[in-house]
């Protein structure tokens, strides 16, 4: 029996007013898929990419779907479906193509292989935030680059949701956050998040400050959100031989390479820990742990109630006033 869904689409590239909720009809599950009702979803950056045409890779339009991450209830299993039954408390995964997948929906269908288990006692919002950032800080900073007690971690763009994730990732490991915010702003936020020091981009050279804060040795690991022709002289904040992950482009512009070698540059996608199976379930491992022993807490910067405001949701997020996670209720 199909079911209806409240449902955001996009039908041409634009702004946040092109996402128009629309009435969708899902099919029964089929074989290897589950029904889910959300409870809560968030936003992310690529999102935003996403519906300009600017990630990388393209929607299918007209009637793109979007989104990454939700939290919810299995309602109903197809066929072969083992791992899941109604009743249960899942999130998305986040390893799928936005325009065939997207979880911004008050219903959604995914395959089974494209769900994970809520960690029990966490509620739909923190549920909603917390994968995606967590699983990139995890799988770029220990996974990829090797994160080491003791390591100084330089963290770009330190105030969005990986952002502040990776703080507390860098924390959990035993490794010095050092990080990067535009405006004193969010100086304290950052800190009390447990940055070790934070550094204004505005009006401070991040590249001499990365270096003076280390004793003039240069951070062992660069993480960027940020991208672009900058990438380039990040560079030369890290040690020889450091490492360097790129995973965002918030500039828009080709990524430079920097030359002061010897040093290892990564390009990071988290289809690396949330595609396989094994390396899914080591990733649900580590979150579900850092949740349950606290040292991995959600940041949620606003929760919108409905649908109707993913549009308000998506012009915060590309305000960049926030800190943390955005999240909204359908």
């Amino acid at each position: 029996m199909s079911t209806t869904a409240r449902t955001v689409l996009f039908h041409e590239l634009g702004g946040p007013d092109v996402l128009t909720v629309e009435e969708v009809e899902l099919p029964a599950p089929g074989p290897g898929e589950v029904l889910v009702k959300v409870a809560a979803l968030a936003l992310n950056r690529a999102e935003a990419l996403f519906r300009k045409g600017a990630y990388f890779y393209q929607p299918t339009l007209p009637g793109s779907r979007n989104g990454y991450e939700a939290a919810g209830e299995v309602e109903a299993v197809g066929a072969g479906v083992t791992d899941f039954a109604p009743g249960d408390l899942v999130m998305s995964a986040a390893n799928f193509k936005l325009s065939e997948h997207g979880v911004y929906g008050d219903r959604i269908l995914l395959p089974e292989s494209a769900l994970v288990p809520r960690p029990a006692g966490v509620d739909a919002v923190t549920a909603a935030a917390v994968w995606l950032t967590y699983t990139t800080a995890y799988g770029a900073l220990t996974v990829t680059a090797g994160m080491a007690p003791g390591d100084q971690v330089l963290i770009t763009g330190a105030s969005s949701g990986v952002g502040t994730a990776a703080i507390q990732v860098a924390r959990r490991s035993g490794a010095v956050p050092i990080v990067t915010t535009r405006s004193d702003a969010k100086r304290q936020q950052l800190l009390d998040l447990g940055a070790e020091h934070v550094i204004v981009s505005e009006h401070e050279d991040v590249i001499k400050e990365t270096r003076r804060l280390t004793g003039g040795q240069g951070a062992d690991i660069v993480f960027d959100a940020i991208g672009g022709p900058g990438f380039r002289a990040l560079g030369e904040a890290a040690v020889p031989n450091g490492t360097l992950v790129s995973y965002g482009w918030l500039d828009p512009r080709p990524i430079e390479l920097p030359m002061n070698w010897p040093l290892t540059v990564h390009g990071y996608s988290d289809f690396e820990v949330t595609g396989p199976a094994d390396a899914r379930r080591r990733a649900a491992h580590y979150v579900n742990a850092g949740l349950a022993d606290g040292t991995l807490r959600p940041v949620v910067a606003e929760v919108f109630d409905g649908l109707d405001r993913i549009g308000d949701a998506h012009r915060l997020m590309e305000s960049n006033t926030h800190t943390g996670k955005i999240v909204v209720k359908p």
